[in-house]
């Protein structure tokens, strides 16, 4: 019985704890999250205007060489053709440098948003160390958890750590 007992504590002593966080909640309650995203979205807005009037302009181009084509030489066609091509593939190369993989607007949004990543990050980091969680998941992300006691969200606190209450 008292070997009972014994396990008995020594389980509870060891049991784990979790916590939960709501990224999206927190991210909309920090200021410096929402200017960046409307930042963002100016640039990207911009970005998308310039890539369509090239595209544009190249459309133009291909609608206006139908019209003129049963007029012009073997060499003029050639020639409209390859300026036709060269002007979609700026549009392409454009779109690209803006919105590729490595392009401008995901370079700004790392600069954007990676200190902001990094403060929440650190925060949450910091509450886990001051209360022992072994982990802290973020509900926000997970389709996997069906049910979690709101008791163990900490996403106030968190903002609370950033120096926002709410």
């Amino acid at each position: 019985m008292a070997l009972l007992l014994f396990l008995g504590i020594a389980f509870a002593g060891s049991a784990q704890k979790f916590a939960l966080v709501d990224m999206e909640y927190i991210l909309k309650n920090v200021p410096s999250y929402e200017m960046a995203n409307e930042q963002l979205n100016q640039l990207s807005q911009r970005w998308q205007k310039e890539v369509e009037a090239v595209s544009k302009e190249a459309d133009n181009m291909y609608k206006q060489y139908l019209a003129d084509k049963v007029f012009l030489t073997e060499e003029q066609v050639k020639k409209r053709e390859s300026e036709i091509v060269a002007k979609e593939q700026e549009a392409t190369e454009l779109r690209y440098k803006y919105f590729g993989p490595e392009g401008e607007l995901y370079k700004k949004r790392q600069t954007l948003m990676k200190p902001i990543q990094d403060d929440v990050y650190n925060a949450v980091k910091k509450l886990s160390e001051e209360r022992g969680y072994q982990a802290i998941f973020d509900r926000a992300s997970s389709a996997n958890i069906i049910y979690a006691s709101p008791r163990i969200d900490i996403s106030n606190e968190v903002l609370s750590k950033l120096g926002y209450s709410n």
